[in-house]
C-alpha cells in the first residue's frame, strides 16, 4: 500500500504505462511523504464498454475511467484533493483521457491493513502533522 488503480476502456503502451506509474509514483510519494518503495500502480485495461457513467440525467452511458486510491486512513481531506487533482493531471497529460471522464476514489486503510514483507511489515500509520 498505497495501491492506485485506473481502470480504462482502451490499450496503451508499456511505454506510456510505465511513464505514468512512474509519474504517479513520484507525485503520490512527493504529496504523502510515504516510501516510494510502497507504491504499486495498475492500468487495467478493461477495453471498450469496461467502464461507464451517465454524465447527466437522462442521457446514454458514457464510457469513463476510474482511479481507485488506497492510502492510509487519516489524510485531509485537502489533501486528497490535491492529490487526486494532481494524479488526474497525469492521466491527462501522459494518457490524453478527458478529465471530465475521470472519477477517483479514496479507501482509506490502517497502517496494519497493508502488509509489505520486503519492507519490513506494515506500513507505518499516518500521524497527524505528516503531509
Amino acid at each position: 500500500m498505497p495501491y492506485l488503480q485506473l481502470d480504462v476502456t482502451r490499450s496503451y503502451s508499456e511505454s506510456d504505462k510505465k511513464q505514468l506509474a512512474a509519474a504517479m509514483s513520484e507525485t503520490y510519494a512527493q504529496m504523502m511523504s510515504v516510501d516510494i518503495r510502497r507504491i504499486s500502480v495498475a492500468i487495467r485495461e478493461l477495453g471498450a464498454g469496461g467502464v461507464w457513467r451517465i454524465p447527466e440525467v437522462g442521457d446514454e452511458p458514457t464510457p469513463v475511467s476510474m482511479l481507485m486510491l488506497d492510502i492510509r486512513r487519516g489524510r485531509p481531506a485537502e489533501l486528497r484533493m490535491e492529490l487526486a487533482k494532481a494524479l488526474c493531471q497525469h492521466c491527462v497529460d501522459i494518457l490524453h483521457l478527458q478529465e471530465n471522464r475521470l472519477n477517483v476514489e479514496f479507501t482509506q486503510h490502517d497502517g496494519d491493513e497493508m502488509y509489505h514483507p520486503a519492507l519490513g511489515g506494515y506500513s507505518p500509520d499516518w500521524k497527524p502533522g505528516e503531509a
